[in-house]
């Protein structure tokens, strides 16, 4: 996506979460901002705390939405993030961090870990971390709302030499 378009897209993403939140009635400010995954939009206000209620399921919803309006628009392998007062940056420190815990402990002992439930945004996001390590790998196991990942030593391919 070249620049002009870039800009054009992001402007659009923003005016589309800002009327999101203005209809469900929250007095919030949508700015984007890049983000590893692409796109990140922001939400600041004082009403931010009705999308963080039940951990955060109100901006589950709202990206979601976001994601299915803008789904062919994005590159492979891109989302938009929605995130409010830096409330899922910090969820998704804490759970890079907990994968990396679980990482070093199927190292350890050689057995396999378990994260979960998460939702694919989660999955996602442990599956991403677990990738920059060459020795282990990551699979996701169950079904909808109760999918876990595991985390477990990659199998090696043993040479005919």
């Amino acid at each position: 996506m070249d620049t002009e378009r870039a800009t054009q897209f992001r402007r659009e993403v923003c005016t589309f979460v800002q009327d999101m939140v203005s209809a469900l009635g929250l007095d919030l400010e949508a700015e984007t901002r890049d983000h590893p995954d692409g796109l990140c939009v922001e939400l600041n206000g004082d009403e931010t705390e009705v999308l963080l209620r039940r951990k955060g399921e109100g901006l589950d919803a709202l990206q979601q939405v976001v994601n299915s309006a803008y789904r062919r628009d994005l590159e492979e392998g891109h989302r938009i993030v929605v995130d409010a007062c830096g409330f899922r940056q910090g969820k998704d420190n804490e759970l890079r961090q907990m994968a990396r815990f679980l990482m070093e402990r199927a190292k350890t002992t050689g057995g396999p870990q378990e994260i979960g439930p998460l939702n694919s945004y989660s999955r996602r996001t442990v599956h991403l971390e677990v990738a920059n390590d060459p020795d282990l790998s990551s699979e996701s196991q169950g079904d909808g709302a109760a999918k876990r990942v595991i985390i477990a030593l990659r199998r090696r391919q043993v040479s005919g030499e």
